[in-house]
């Protein structure tokens, strides 16, 4: 399949299940979209995430 068709797909896939509109697509990333369509799913990986650790670790080097 092609780069053209199977983007096509996926962006009416983004669409229809999550009522993304096509800017929204096209500035997520692939990894975005597969951790959302898993999570639609309910497949999420246990392991997936940060601990409170990591978040505070970002909060402290981007405060905003």
């Amino acid at each position: 399949m092609s780069f053209f068709k199977a983007a096509a797909r996926l962006a009416g896939v983004a669409g229809w299940l999550l009522g993304w509109r096509p800017d929204e697509f096209w500035r997520s990333t692939p990894v975005e979209l597969e951790a959302v369509l898993r999570a639609a799913r309910g497949e999420e990986e246990p392991d997936v995430g940060m601990d409170v650790g990591e978040l505070e670790r970002l909060r402290a080097v981007m405060p905003d």
